[in-house]
């Protein structure tokens, strides 16, 4: 399905997009050279080194990302469900076949050639819930349409958690941003927050005590009830009775507070039993007012209890035991230098090495003395750092800003919600992809194993990255007709 005039096609392509592309791959393919360089390869070009092979497939990728610009624009919505179906056909297929490469059955092995489909996954879901929330009169908020798009997301990423990915599979979480922005509200956002939120604080604080009182847990309930009052003090309907139950719960908290210091209990039980009797009474504003703001209150009240006792469950039986020391690792519960701390305190060193402008390109002597596992896949970012120092990374992380403004910039501009979500989940891709793998290898998050697109090294990824970015410029050239 070729669209002509092809002429058309160049004259309205965002060339902008295209250059920061072609600098980032080409930056990325520098960069992989010099992560992976060592005294008796001198050549980038060498097809036995990581950089020979980076080559390869950055042609690849550039053929295949102008191949797309060739393809009629109504191929994508009308093949989305097709591509989608393939793609889980293919996560399916994966976690039965592919073979155990570091702990996950990530990768599908053919010869010489590795494919990661979960990195392929990602352009097929976005197409897939941009097709299906194009529909007509398609209104987000209702129930079946929600559930519908959450299954679109979430069953890749169940799929890939299956293979052990789970770095892969959190990034799922980035099409939260583009559903927020066509109108799914602020509140499911903050329930998100807090569920991290809480997690971070019942794992920190979970072996601290005042006195008798599991300080974790408490915190966790005092902060649901702050949440609770702001959400009720805040709303028009019903403000009266509002602020009666605001200031006779935060009195009996006060108050037990304040016994606390002559009677020894557990203040957390009591605090518990306060936030259950403000839920009744949240419950019986909203049987007087029928409105969903008290019926949001009361589910976030159940949710918070419910998951502050189910933490421990998923942190101790659901997380691998390496997983569990990641993160202990990021929070700084534990310091384990030689073992999982290791990549983040040697990512530490390499960028804080470099200084302001670095030791310069190939004099890393982080990288090449390799103490960075990984450097020329997912700790990629620490060899800029080392040999550009903070003012070459602040130009890489002003490109990727400059990328990902721009596609938001084009997916405001679309005149088809199609194109508007699709692109909007582009942008939300990559901004998860560079927070995560930026904090990762400074150390303020745990590591979870995600690539910095079109930097670290990998067919798969910048195949995916490319054929991503490329279906939105082709749907952006064509948003005229």
């Amino acid at each position: 399905m070729l669209s002509y005039p092809k002429s058309s096609i160049w004259s309205s392509l965002d060339w902008m997009t295209v250059s920061i592309y072609v600098v980032m791959v080409i930056a990325g393919w520098f960069t992989i050279y010099a992560a992976s360089y060592d005294f008796d390869q001198v050549s980038i070009f060498n097809l036995s080194g990581r950089a020979g092979m980076q080559m390869i497939w950055i042609v690849i990728s550039v053929v295949t990302g102008f191949s797309i610009l060739l393809i009629e624009k109504s191929f994508y919505d009308i093949f989305a469900y097709w591509i989608y179906i393939f793609l889980i056909f293919l996560l399916i297929v994966t976690i039965f076949v592919a073979p155990d490469i570091k702990g996950s059955r990530s990768w599908l092995v053919m010869g010489p050639v590795r494919l990661q489909a979960a990195e392929f996954a990602k352009f097929a879901t976005a197409l897939a819930v941009a097709r299906f929330m194009n529909g007509y009169r398609f209104e987000l908020m209702k129930t079946k349409n929600f559930a519908v798009v959450l299954g679109l997301i979430f069953l890749p990423m169940v799929l890939i958690m299956l293979q052990k990915e789970t770095g892969s599979a959190l990034i799922f979480l980035a099409f939260f941003i583009m559903l927020y922005r066509e109108g799914m509200p602020g509140t499911i956002i903050f329930t998100g927050f807090c569920t991290v939120l809480y997690f971070l604080i019942a794992l920190k604080l979970d072996e601290t005590f005042w006195g008798v009182t599991p300080l974790g847990e408490y915190v966790i309930l005092i902060l649901s009830l702050f949440f609770i009052y702001i959400i009720l003090y805040n709303y028009k309907k019903g403000r009266r009775t509002n602020k009666y139950i605001i200031f006779s719960s935060l009195g009996l908290v006060v108050v037990s507070v304040v016994v606390s210091f002559f009677v020894e209990f557990n203040l957390s039980r009591v605090t518990l039993a306060i936030l259950i009797l403000t839920v009744l009474a949240v419950l019986v504003n909203y049987i007087r007012f029928r409105v969903l703001r008290y019926l949001y209150v009361i589910f976030f009240a159940i949710f918070s209890i419910v998951y502050l006792y189910s933490v421990d469950y998923f942190f101790n039986d659901v997380l691998e035991p390496y997983q569990q020391t990641r993160v202990k690792v990021a929070l700084g519960m534990i310091d384990d230098p030689g073992g999982a701390g290791y990549n983040v305190n040697q990512s530490k060193i390499a960028i804080g090495s470099g200084g302001l402008f670095g030791k310069g390109y190939l004099n890393g002597t982080q990288t090449k003395l390799k103490y960075v596992p990984e450097q020329d896949t997912d700790f990629i970012f620490c060899t800029v750092g080392e040999e550009e120092g903070f003012f070459g990374a602040s130009i890489i992380m002003l490109l990727f800003m400059t990328l990902i403004i721009r596609l938001i910039f084009l997916a405001e501009r679309q005149r088809t919600r199609f194109n508007r979500i699709y692109g909007y989940s582009v942008a939300s891709i990559l901004t998860f992809h560079l927070a995560v793998n930026i904090g990762m290898v400074i150390g303020i998050m745990p590591v979870i194993g995600i690539p910095l697109p079109f930097f670290s090294y990998g067919g798969s990824s910048i195949c995916a990255f490319t054929i991503l970015l490329f279906i939105f410029l082709r749907l952006d050239a064509a948003r005229h007709r």
